[in-house]
């Protein structure tokens, strides 16, 4: 793992900044102070743009992509990608239950606070604010593929389209700043995790290749005795 770590120096490194930067801003400004730092450019066009951008965060994206490995005998990758959705998807929920924190256009409604501008045809939620599902989904998928296929020049597309989905949830008034660093850091961990454990631990070898392992263990046993 931190050999692979180690070969991708630049994704990880950009990453790990804007994490920091964006952390660093929530905790200088309020809720609705940072919201609205982030919203004050509002042209037709960046509307259209992120009302069907977000959709790139979709658990769907990740499945398909999922699919395309598979169908390209990309197995360990297919599976890897498809590790990390699931363990992220089921982290947010949990979290989102456990806090149950309120959606901006609820929680201006609450703070008596007049917000002046939603997306038409994008639907408003209420509650379940923290973390971003969209934003950890994004973020999943693209340190996996960066892990996965070892290839810096995807590293930086990847890392850009992340962190567009991520914005695009409070563009789009659907979440909070600190809902999406949230959800970008679980989405990574959940990589990290899946990764770790298709690559390094090898613990879904298939079963011919478990019998090989086996065959060519007891061979190395018998040769040394």
């Amino acid at each position: 793992m931190l050999k692979r770590l180690r070969k991708l120096p630049c994704y990880f490194l950009i990453l790990s900044s804007v994490i920091l930067a964006a952390l660093i801003f929530n905790f200088c400004f309020s809720k609705t102070e940072g919201f609205l730092l982030f919203n004050q450019f509002h042209p037709v066009w960046l509307d259209v743009f992120f009302k069907y951008a977000t959709n790139l965060g979709d658990g769907l994206v990740s499945i398909t992509a999922a699919v395309i490995l598979l169908l390209l005998r990309k197995k360990k990758k297919a599976m890897t990608l498809t590790l990390a959705y699931i363990y992220s998807g089921l982290m947010i929920q949990i979290a989102k239950r456990i806090f149950h924190a309120p959606r901006p256009k609820y929680y201006f409604e609450q703070m008596m606070f007049q917000y002046g501008h939603f997306v038409d045809g994008v639907r408003m939620h209420d509650q379940n604010s923290f973390p971003s599902g969209h934003t950890a989904s994004a973020f999943a998928m693209a340190t996996v593929l960066v892990l996965v296929f070892k290839k810096r020049k995807i590293s930086l597309f990847c890392l850009f389209m992340a962190i567009l989905i991520g914005y695009s949830r409070i563009y789009l008034a659907q979440h909070f700043l600190i809902d999406v660093i949230f959800g970008a850091i679980a989405g990574i961990c959940c990589a990290l995790i899946s990764y770790h454990q298709v690559y390094d631990l090898k613990l879904f070898r298939s079963a011919k290749v478990n019998k090989r392992y086996k065959k060519l263990k007891i061979a190395a046993r018998v040769n040394s005795i």
